[in-house]
């Protein structure tokens, strides 16, 4: 085992003639070059022998990857204290891992996109779990997705031995994760603009908003945007901060582009519309009752329509509910202007289907995904026939139903999950 420096030498001490100790040193050419001229001189010596420094790479990697110092040292000691095992590429090739390593590790030594893109795995030509752990001379194969958008799951984590799979998995979804949340931000937040008569383009694009961000601690816009698409903070407040921004401001071209647009808007709306605790306003009409229809349990952002019923108010429908069109057809005059109300705390029901391969833990991860999402479940089934297809039913209330879809998306980067989808109207209708 060689020194943290990489000194590597066997040293004794022998009697000699005449009772005089005699210390001997005993090295190959590579550990006397290392040990005369330094490492750095080495990374260079037998050039060709490109594996023989291959891990001071890596080492110079995971320190630019690792933001924390300590963590960063606690796995440097590890690396340069464990077990070691030997795999072949399908060309032959060696590949030194750490003990108890998998192919998911074996993926990411090869190439950060091999392992990013890895579904599954051969090894000695058999097709093997993904956790499987490899042994000195197995020949590993990896099989990769060509499908944009591929990506690790999340369950890789707990299993991977190899600190760069690790941090590569973690990379990977913080930046996926940042990526749909400023998407889902932005587009939230011109959403609550638009609904309030604002120009979403100017004040997407001004000083203010990046004034906003600072006022509110966040690094810039896009950190904003992000915070507002993992509910951190509502697109209702931050366009209220802008609001009260302009007021002040002494840009008067600003208060004018802005503030007049926006006050003519609530005027007329306050005078139109009526709020109520679904979230739901009704154009034209005051004091009506309002519900939901069972039938197609619209949720923001579903085209929605009203329907005046005989003694129980306004029922909504989503705009392709097949019981919607029947009413439209028969009776027109019954129908009245509705839209969601971005103003509005209440809750939905929503209802999905997940399919996934059966395995162990798996009820368990989609579970805690719905519950870092801060949804309350309402109910769960799940069965899984002789073919190992687990099918997992779940109702739960979402508070905005816009962040359905980016839901949906993190259940299906689980592992095991190829599919997950929304149910409508008694039959499943992906979205």
């Amino acid at each position: 085992m060689p020194k943290f420096n990489l000194y590597q030498s066997l040293h004794t001490t022998v009697i000699g003639p005449q009772g005089k100790p005699l210390e001997v040193q005993i090295r190959t050419k590579e550990m006397h070059h290392r040990a005369e001229h330094g490492v750095a001189a080495h990374f260079n010596y037998k050039g060709d022998e490109r594996n023989e420094m291959a891990w001071f790479t890596r080492i110079v990697d995971w320190q630019q990857e690792t933001e924390d110092p300590s963590e960063f040292m606690s796995n440097l000691k590890l690396d340069l204290d464990h077990d070691e095992v030997f795999v072949f590429t399908p060309n032959g090739e060696v590949v030194t891992l750490e003990a108890q390593a998998t192919p998911v590790d074996f993926a990411y030594t090869i190439h950060t996109e091999v392992g990013h893109s890895c579904r599954g795995a051969r090894v000695n030509s058999r097709l093997v779990p993904l956790d499987t752990v490899l042994e000195s001379g197995d020949t590993v194969e990896i099989l990769t997705s060509k499908a944009e958008g591929a990506g690790p799951s999340q369950d890789w984590v707990r299993f991977v031995k190899t600190h760069r799979a690790a941090s590569k998995i973690k990379q990977w979804f913080s930046r996926e994760r940042r990526e749909d949340a400023i998407d889902h931000g932005r587009e939230a937040l011109v959403k609550v603009l638009r609904k309030e008569g604002l120009p979403a383009y100017k004040l997407l694009n001004s000083n203010s908003l990046t004034e906003i961000s600072e006022l509110l601690n966040y690094q810039d816009v896009d950190s904003l945007f992000a915070a507002i698409g993992e509910q951190h903070v509502s697109a209702k407040s931050v366009v209220g901060r802008l609001l009260n921004h302009f007021e002040e401001s002494d840009d008067t071209d600003d208060l004018a582009a802005v503030l007049p647009t926006h006050r003519e808007r609530q005027v007329g709306r306050a005078k139109r519309r009526k709020e109520n605790k679904l979230g739901v306003i009704v154009e034209g009409v005051d004091d009506i009752m309002v519900r939901l229809a069972k039938c197609c349990t619209p949720v923001p952002p579903d085209e929605i329509m009203g329907f005046i019923t005989r003694g129980r108010g306004v029922s909504i429908h989503r705009s392709d509910c097949a019981n919607a069109v029947s009413l439209a057809m028969g009776h027109a005059n019954r129908l009245i202007d509705v839209e969601w109300d971005d103003d509005s705390d209440g809750t939905f029901v929503v209802s999905i289907e997940v399919k996934a391969f059966d395995r162990t833990r798996l009820l368990g991860d989609v579970s805690n995904v719905l519950s870092e999402a801060r949804v309350n479940i309402l109910r769960c089934s799940t069965r899984t026939g002789a073919d190992r297809i687990s099918i997992m039913n779940f109702e739960f209330e979402i508070g905005d139903g816009r962040h359905l879809d980016w839901l949906l998306s993190l259940i299906r980067q689980i592992d095991g999950v190829y599919d997950a989808y929304r149910i409508m109207s008694g039959h499943a209708t992906q979205m």
